[in-house]
């Protein structure tokens, strides 16, 4: 109940009415069943924007520490989190993470629209990062298409570090499905599981325009830290490395 509060009456119009939020190829989400909408995440606010230019109930797997805190604070963001559809997850050990992705999985086989970011984190500075494979594993086990979105905008009305969110104009842009029905059965072959991953960021890459960079995001944030460097603005001085693969390999 609170999710359809939010986005229709609380919160929605208000990131309308500031952030004139367009989305373009809305008809590649399907009206019924399962998918995957895997998107480029910039903001915060890409968790917020997506699912309000979405015509159906998105979910998204957050992190425990959401639903963990103490005190007043902790209980309220307990109950908002929990009543606009993030489902709390563990990502402290190899365990965890296959509980998540278990998690990911059954929510799909409910006919459930799950969000994903395949890049795991933030961009720390407004690249397009090396996906993780989980995305590909719960495509393979569930049999759910996966839908690409390129977020634009998001960044400039919530900046990295900025507790504030700011006017701009928002597009949610939506790629034609992916079909990865050919590799069907073969979940947990992790060289399968790496190509499907790769083109997962092949149609994010061409979607949104971001220049690659074939390292994990949560890598260089942690380089970043360990530089004393300011996550943003700061360019990496690695080189972009290879392309993730096309379907033409």
């Amino acid at each position: 109940m609170l999710y359809w509060v939010m986005k229709h009456i609380l919160l929605g119009p208000l990131m309308k009415l500031f952030c004139r939020p367009k989305v373009e190829g809305i008809e590649h989400v399907p009206s019924t069943g399962s998918a995957i909408l895997v998107s480029n995440h910039l903001a915060v606010a890409d968790s917020f924007f997506m699912p309000l230019m979405m015509p159906r109930r998105v979910t998204f797997l957050a992190k425990r520490e959401y639903f963990t805190g103490k005190g007043v604070k902790g209980k309220f963001k307990k109950y908002f989190f929990s009543g606009v559809g993030q489902v709390p997850i563990d990502r402290s050990s190899g365990a965890a993470a296959q509980a998540a992705l278990d998690t990911g999985v059954r929510l799909l086989r409910e006919g459930k629209l799950l969000g994903v970011y395949p890049e795991g984190t933030r961009s720390p500075d407004g690249r397009l990062y090396k996906g993780k494979t989980g995305v590909a594993r719960m495509a393979l086990e569930s049999g759910a298409p996966v839908i690409p979105i390129a977020m634009f905008g998001t960044d400039r009305v919530n900046p990295i570090g900025s507790k504030m969110w700011y006017p701009h104009k928002v597009v949610v842009k939506v790629g034609p499905p992916l079909d990865f029905s050919r590799y069907e059965g073969m979940a947990g072959d992790r060289f399968v599981e790496r190509s499907i991953t790769d083109e997962i960021m092949y149609a994010l890459m061409e979607l949104s325009g971001q220049e690659y960079v074939d390292v994990y995001a949560a890598k260089v944030k942690d380089e970043m830290t360990a530089q004393g460097k300011q996550i943003a603005g700061w360019k990496s001085t690695r080189p972009g490395g290879r392309l993730p693969e096309s379907k033409a390999g």
